[in-house]
Order: C-alpha cells, then structure tokens, then sequence
C-alpha cells in the first residue's frame, strides 16, 4: 500500500487499496460545445464516503464535469458510472444525486422549512414524513430557530446552510457541490468550510465540489483533480498535491512557489545536482534519477527557505544571494521578496513565533537564502 505523504485528515485511503470498487466513474469522458472541448477524454474514479475536490481556474472544465454527472449535459464521448450503474439516458430526477449551486436558488417567497420540503414534496413524500425529515435537517444545519423566515432575512451564512439542508433532505447518493461558499466573506468561509468537513463526515455521504478556491480545496477534500484545459493534471490528496506536484502548472497553481529552471549536472539514487540558469547550485533527494544535461525545474515553497543575514556553512550548494525588495507582514507570517543579481524575485516566508527578533531584517538589505536538500522537488514539465 502506498504511503501517504503529509499530514492526513483522516484514515480513509480507499484509493490505494486495490481491492476497493470506485463509487463515481467517469470512463473516458469528453463534452464538446460546438467546437469548443471543455473536457478532453478524462477518466476519473472517486470512493464512496470521499469528499473530492475538482480545482482549477474558470473554463478548465471542472463545473462540466459535475454537471454531467448531475444529468445537466449529455457525454459527447465515454460514459459515466454511479454504484455499478450507467447513467447513460438516466434523467436528473431519476439520479441518486442532488446538486448545490452557487447562488442557491433559494425560493424568496418561501420560509426555510418549505425551501427545505420543496424537493420531499415533488417527490410525493407524505406530509409526515416531510415534516420529520425537515426538523432533522434543521438540526443538522442548526438553523431550528430561523424555520419560519424567508431567506431575505437570513444572513449569506444562514442562506448557504438552508441550500445545504434542503440538498441534503432527499438524502442523495452524492452531493455535487459547485462553487458552494464562493458568497461568503473571508472569515465565514473559512469556518464553513470545517463544518461542510465535518458533515459530510457524519453523515457518510460522497461529496463531489467544485471549486477554484486552492486553500478551500485544500480544506475539505480528501483528494484533489487539479484539472487544466479540459484534462486532469494530477490527483492526490492535498499534502501530496502540495509537497509532491507533478507539474510546474500543479505547483504553481496551488499555494506559492519558487520554480528556477536549469541543466541537470549529476544524478544518482538518492542525490541530484542541478545547476540553474541564476548561476547557483541545487541539491536535491528528491528526485528521479535523470540524464546529465536534461533540462529541468527546481520547485520550493517560500516557508521551506531560510533567509539570513550571513553566508550559511556549508560547501555552497542550495544557498543563494539577494536584495530585499519588499517585506509583508501578514501577523503569523513575514513574506520576503528577495531580488537575486539576475534580477529574478524569490519569496520566503517565515513564522512569526516570537513577538520580538534580535536582528530583524529590513528593505534593501543584502541577504542568504539556503534550504536543506529535501526542501523542494525536480519537475520535467
């Protein structure tokens, strides 16, 4: 079994064992409109119980995808599984899914108790039953005491918790979730974001979103499709997409990153030497082993770099020399903005873990930026 890398949210790799059967399978799936291809022959697999992210920037065709498994769009290509079944010619209504959309769609007329029974009461549940699902869906949004207003008098928080409710009260197979908190304010949606986690864990259920919110995907998903142009760049869990990127599009795309590109100079099990085009040597145990001169990238976040005053001990390898340009104070974090002589800008940031620094580092200072040997991966694309 493969080994994960990075911290896990929880125990629940049903991705690495080969004998677990994928719940949701796009086989081979391709949407044209017109001659636009908004995705292009993709296959992707997601476990029951797995809160999966598709990511990526507008247009990339994420939203597709969910829109196709929600019945919306036909495949022009391949064809789309759910528990052992085809969708094929399966109409939205009659699919073990329910969607939730970015703006709501809230009914304005109707209180959030009859926006919750609106989709019981299409489906002929007796009035009953209706009654007791959405008492249980009010609890398990905590909106009981707001049952009778009407979403104008609800804040954008309490409006996102009825749309999650009523998605959540024909009790779907899976819930496809588009764009779900991109309403909210910062600080709201950060703290959605644990609570959307932490029901979809009690409850069981397979939660399919998407967003192009990096941290958001990071937050919630036990794994992630970085999708581009149509197709999947990767998929991995969040520390693993982090720390492990396949691309220089997936590292860039999530978080920060210093990429240099270079010449590869020697390579072993275990050891690569990388010279960059910026003049400076890097060394790293991470890497595959490749030919010498292969053209490569170097990728290392700003929080794996040290910035010092002085020249770091050392033989000279992963160390390089700049200008401080500019400086962001962000309370947790410092953001270093260091102009290297070739003229290339390196970020470093660094934990503010003590109120007070002995030696604080300022504008136009000259500085040493160094990183140990496992800090950053080679890429070859």
């Amino acid at each position: 079994m493969k080994q994960a890398l990075g911290a896990v949210r929880r125990k629940f790799q049903p991705w690495n064992d080969p004998a677990s059967r994928p719940f949701i399978e796009f086989r081979n799936v391709s949407k044209q409109f017109g001659s636009f291809t908004a995705v292009d022959h993709q296959t992707l697999t997601v476990f029951e119980r797995e809160f999966h992210a598709l990511l990526g920037p507008s247009g990339c065709g994420k939203t597709t995808l969910l829109r196709m498994l929600a019945g919306f769009e036909e495949p022009s290509e391949g064809e789309i599984w759910l528990d052992g079944k085809n969708l094929a010619g399966v109409p939205p209504h009659r699919r073990p899914v329910n969607m939730m959309f970015q703006s709501y769609a809230l009914f304005p007329h109707m209180s959030v108790e009859k926006n919750i029974a609106f989709g019981l009461k299409q489906d002929g549940m007796p009035r009953g039953e209706i009654a007791a699902r959405v008492d249980e869906m009010l609890k398990l949004v905590k909106l009981e005491p707001f049952a009778k207003r009407r979403p104008d008098k609800l804040s954008g928080g309490q409006r996102q918790r009825v749309a999650l409710a009523r998605a959540l009260a024909k009790r779907p197979k899976v819930l496809l979730l588009d764009e779900p908190l991109g309403a909210l304010d910062k600080k709201l949606r950060e703290a959605t974001q644990f609570e959307l986690v932490g029901l979809q864990e009690s409850l069981g259920l397979t939660f399919l979103i998407v967003t192009h919110d990096q941290e958001e995907a990071m937050t919630v998903a036990d794994r992630i499709s970085v999708m581009k142009e149509g197709k999947i760049a990767q998929i991995a869990t969040p520390a693993e997409i982090y720390e492990a990127p396949s691309s220089r599009y997936v590292a860039d795309f999530i978080g920060s990153v210093n990429v240099f590109e270079g010449t590869v100079e020697s390579s072993s099990p275990g050891r690569l030497q990388l010279e960059t085009d910026q003049g400076f040597t890097v060394r790293t145990a991470t890497a595959p082993v490749l030919g010498a001169g292969t053209k490569a990238w170097f990728a290392v976040r700003p929080e794996k770099m040290r910035i010092d005053h002085d020249r770091p001990e050392g033989d000279g390898v992963n160390m390089v020399s700049g200008e401080v340009w500019d400086i962001g104070y962000l309370g947790d974090v410092t953001v270093y903005n260091v102009r290297l002589d070739s003229g290339k800008l390196v970020r470093a940031s660094v934990m503010n873990a003590q109120r007070a620094v002995a030696r604080p580092i300022s504008w136009e200072e000259r500085v040493w930026l160094s990183w140990s040997d496992d800090a950053g991966v080679i890429l070859l694309d």
